[in-house]
């Protein structure tokens, strides 16, 4: 088995080029296609929180692939790739830009595929590109984050790697992105601490009567969520762990004022504890700020909550959307006041 810094991305700049290198746990033909199919592409490509829309792709060496990368702030980079070298599955060679209404940014990429250690059901992709100056390296690390924006990058592909190898849609997770126009380290401090979480945290038009926080492995967060009519509604976070200003995992449940685990007010099939998964990066775009991922699965549930939770995509997208906009308003409004 591959160790777990084996699998965490590395990159480095050294003159005029920018290495980036990963080990995934999937055969090298899956990691090959994700990178040669367009449809596996639009999950994966780009930084936290970007899409990408793909015009035309001809991978072959000639060919181009035109496509737009939208950040989660709605800017859209138009890019194009010509590939110049194709060799399936081992070696992918291709240059970056060269057109009028292209990103302002020429480079040359070569990608190689190998199975790590010789595994067969591992591959490390590791990806060098080269700039013709060491400027024109330095602008893209300056104006587009491009050495956070390649790790992120890896990451969502280790992700969709994982995810291909899936079960089926009930383990499908819950996914929400959103940018912030604020300092990574002020955006960390609104969900850690109690005094910020109370002025954003929940539902439009709750309050966050009560609550108690301890933040450390298997500390807990429990408080009581107001409504309009005074009913009050508990929940609990227990943190599983904590990387300052990079990460958050927590064991969500309904409560009681106890801090008791109890189930869904409304719903009795929903699942009796969920995992959430907080990340917090740079924005690896023009625009800046914190780009914040949110994912939410099931844990230890049988498969009618699995299934309760799958079906209310659309609705936890919808109250999460309300939240989310709540935590923007804020920051918005504390500035330099709500932390470093």
């Amino acid at each position: 088995m591959a160790s777990t810094a084996s699998k965490l991305s590395t990159v480095s700049t050294s003159g005029r080029e920018i290495v980036l290198s990963r080990v995934f746990d999937a055969p090298r033909e899956l990691v090959w296609r994700a990178f040669t199919d367009p449809e596996r592409l639009a999950i994966w490509w780009g930084p936290m929180g970007f899409r990408t829309r793909t015009h035309r792709m001809e991978v072959k060496p000639g060919g181009a692939w035109r496509y737009v990368m939208v950040g989660p702030d709605g800017r859209e980079y138009q890019n194009r790739i010509t590939y110049l070298e194709v060799e399936e599955p081992e070696r992918l060679r291709y240059k970056h830009g060269g057109e009028q209404d292209t990103e302002p940014v020429n480079f040359e990429v070569l990608v190689t595929f190998d199975r790590d250690g010789g595994a067969r059901d591992r591959t490390r992709v590791t990806m060098r590109s080269l700039f013709p100056s060491r400027d024109a390296l330095e602008l893209v690390v300056r104006e587009y984050g491009a050495l956070e924006g390649g790790k992120q990058t890896f990451e969502r592909l280790a992700g969709h790697l994982g995810e291909a190898a899936a079960a089926g849609p009930l383990d499908r997770p819950f996914v929400m992105t959103r940018v912030f126009r604020a300092p990574r380290a002020r955006v960390w401090d609104a969900w850690t601490q109690r005094e910020h979480l109370a002025r954003w945290m929940g539902p439009k038009g709750t309050t966050m009567a009560r609550s108690s926080l301890e933040l450390r492995p298997g500390g807990l967060f429990h408080y009581g969520m107001q409504s309009p009519d005074g009913k009050l509604t508990w929940g609990r976070w227990v943190f599983r762990e904590i990387v300052p200003a990079e990460r958050l995992v927590v064991v969500v449940s309904f409560s009681d004022e106890h801090a008791g685990i109890t189930r869904h007010p409304f719903a009795a099939d929903w699942p009796l504890e969920t995992l959430s998964t907080m990340t917090f990066a740079e924005h690896a775009g023009i625009g800046r700020g914190t780009t914040v991922v949110l994912n939410w699965t099931p844990l230890n549930a049988t498969e009618a909550e699995r299934r309760a939770f799958a079906t209310s995509h659309a609705g936890m997208a919808q109250g999460w959307s309300g939240t989310m906009q709540q935590l923007e308003a804020y920051l918005a409004a504390a500035g330099d006041g709500a932390g470093r």
